[in-house]
């Protein structure tokens, strides 16, 4: 009962609010002594009181100025000293009470921003059951070593990455990858830290130390991200570090005056509140916690930001340029179409082409081959590169290729209406007569058309950029809702039509290939599959999906729009609160307490604003289908 959800402590035992709740009490006697009359007791109250609260920032703020570094802290020192110094000993306490509570409260909310990235790590069991020569094991998770065999049984979480060797069942990735539907796992099958085994026991040989799995490395590569400031990070430091000295600088010039017109207690006590006023307290705050709440949000529903700048970028994205094959389409092309000529049925024409098929490395060999389970590997094959296969089936000569090698005949328009539809035409000849037309396509994802719809609906625009021939992609693109297609591109093509499109709009990229390296590091935001994604492409991607629903697109930038918004309005408020309270606090209209009361309130709206964005904003996304599996590897990639 002593904790909130994700360990942090409720707030009444919160070491770290203690100080300003102690503050706060004895300011609140101290007044109510100095009411009462009772002179004497409200002095050492009032006293007690401020001496507590300053000792949370005016160390502080002594360390930074030894080094150089002028701060809020320093600001706020200063108006306590002369508030002090004028005698104004409950005025100084409410100071310092108050700017110790925000300060806590600030601490407080980070602490709360970076929760959802500290709840990765407790997916990992503390202990974990290794398989050794003397016999079965409990070891701690992190002492799990490369080559150990974990002992999963039923309803335990994986404590590290690695292979299955022994057993099947279905694994719940959710909380590691936001897929929604359990993966099926057996003997080769990659799993990941974190996940949940379900009915059976798994023997899983690691594949990584326990203390440096793909977790770990997600949740080292987040915390990191913060620290890589955005445009608007860079803004509010831009005004908060010069706003330091030019109110030091002012809060002067005001005492000066004091002392030119003959008035100088009046006009000193004035600068005071000036100082106060116009510190950028609010200012300094007003980023940093929506950034580190947005960031370790999205980790936890499947999306890596690498930095604050990458965070804030995808909130003005308004176009998404595609890349094909492994991002719109699974990447694993299928037997879809067979045309058999007359006299020869479709089951003869596949289990042709699969027997000569089943000895080749093709793209397409693999497809064919599990076209068919009838087929028996064909004897004297000969392959050529770029053409197609050659083998002996049961006395037959079979040959297996493009239409540029074998002769269609009567078959042209056959292949090009399979063409049209977005396959790739396969003939297979037996004994140089065209026996039959197979169509291999590379399906798309079943969440692709969705996904664009989504996007559309948020008014992003959506780009095709594919190697592939015109005919296919257009066939493909028109599957999934995408008008705009750019075909046969190259990787320098690709990176040249990204260069064209951010010309005029902000742009995303979204690749997983070698390939496509080139237009994610040139595109405003590059999105990863991280999944299937080569490191390449991971590397020069700012954002990397650690699961693979396309789906997450449009969640990830409403997210990203809703805290470049939650962003915006904080700057806004921080600048208003100063732009407000100078003039208020030069024309004497309102006294210290009060200046430091509306500034402290600021702040802690600005903190309780910033948290806002850890909640995830996404637009209402359709049951998920059944992913391909999520493997260790793929993940590690990220870093």
């Amino acid at each position: 009962m002593g904790e909130e959800p994700g360990g942090r402590p409720v707030w009444w035992r919160d070491a770290g609010l203690l100080p300003s709740v102690v503050a706060g009490v004895l300011l609140l006697a101290g007044y109510v002594s100095e009411w009462s009359g009772a002179e004497l007791p409200a002095v050492v109250l009032l006293w007690a009181s401020l001496l507590v609260g300053a000792s949370t920032f005016v160390p502080g703020a002594a360390r930074r100025l030894m080094h150089g570094r002028l701060g809020v802290g320093l600001l706020m020192t200063i108006a306590a000293v002369g508030a002090v110094a004028l005698g104004h000993v409950g005025e100084a306490a409410t100071l310092a009470f108050l700017f110790s509570l925000a300060e806590a409260l600030e601490d407080r909310a980070m602490d709360r921003a970076k929760e959802g990235l500290r709840a990765l790590l407790s997916l990992i069991p503390d202990t974990v059951r290794v398989s050794r020569l003397s016999g079965v094991e409990t070891i701690s998770a992190s002492d799990v070593r490369q080559l150990d065999v974990l002992i999963v049984r039923a309803g335990e979480r994986v404590g590290t990455d690695g292979v299955v060797i022994e057993g099947r069942s279905r694994l719940d990735t959710s909380a590691v990858t936001g897929e929604s539907i359990p993966v099926e796992v057996g003997p080769g099958a990659v799993v990941t830290a974190g996940s949940i085994n379900g009915a059976a026991t798994l023997r899983i040989e690691a594949t990584a130390d326990g203390h440096d799995n793909s977790l770990t490395q997600i949740v080292g590569l987040v915390e990191q991200a913060h620290t890589r400031k955005g445009e608007r990070a860079r803004l509010a430091d831009r005004i908060a570090r010069p706003l330091v000295p030019a109110v030091l600088l002012a809060a002067t010039l005001v005492a000066l005056f004091g002392l030119l017109i003959g008035d100088p207690w009046t006009w000193v006590e004035r600068a005071l509140v000036v100082l106060v006023a116009a510190s950028p307290c609010a200012l300094a705050i007003a980023v940093p916690v929506t950034i580190i709440s947005a960031i370790g949000s999205a980790s936890k529903f499947g999306v890596v930001i690498k930095s604050g700048e990458a965070f804030e970028q995808l909130g003005t994205i308004r176009t998404i340029a595609f890349d094909k094959t492994g991002t719109l389409t699974r990447n694993e092309p299928t037997v879809v179409d067979v045309h058999p000529a007359p006299g020869y049925s479709r089951e003869d024409v596949l289990a042709w082409a699969a027997a000569v098929e089943s000895s080749s490395t093709h793209p397409l060999a693999a497809a064919i081959s599990s076209a068919s389970s009838a087929a028996a590997p064909a004897t004297d094959v000969v392959e050529y590169a770029g053409l197609g296969i050659t083998g002996l089936v049961g006395g037959r000569r079979v040959r297996v290729g493009n239409v540029r090698w074998l002769n269609l005949g009567d078959w042209v328009l056959s292949a090009d209406d399979m063409a049209a539809q977005g396959m790739t035409v396969v003939v297979v000849e037996t004994d140089g007569v065209v026996a039959g037309l197979l169509g291999v396509r590379d399906e798309l994802r079943p969440e692709s058309a969705e996904t664009i719809r989504l996007l559309h609906e948020q008014g992003i625009s959506t780009v095709m950029l594919t190697g592939d021939n015109a005919r296919t992609a257009a066939a493909l693109a028109r599957d999934a809702g995408i008008t705009d297609i750019r075909a046969e591109q190259l990787p320098a093509d690709k990176a040249a039509a990204i260069s064209e499109l951010i010309a005029s709009r902000p742009t995303a990229m979204v690749g997983d290939g070698i390939n496509d390296a080139p237009g994610l590091a040139t595109a405003t935001v590059g999105i990863a599959m991280g999944v299937k994604g080569s490191a390449a492409a991971v590397e020069s991607a700012d954002i990397a999906f650690s699961g693979h629903d396309l789906r997450l697109i449009p969640g990830a930038l409403a997210h990203a729009r809703r805290g470049h918004r939650i962003m915006t309005t904080n700057i806004g408020l921080a600048l208003a609160v100063i732009i407000v309270l100078f003039p208020l606090a030069l024309s004497g209209l309102l006294g210290l307490a009060g200046v430091v009361l509306v500034h402290e309130i600021a702040e802690v709206v600005i903190i309780l604003n910033g948290v806002r964005a850890a909640r995830r904003a996404s637009p209402r996304l359709a049951s998920a289908p059944t992913p391909p599996r999520v493997t260790a590897d793929d993940i590690s990639r990220l870093v």
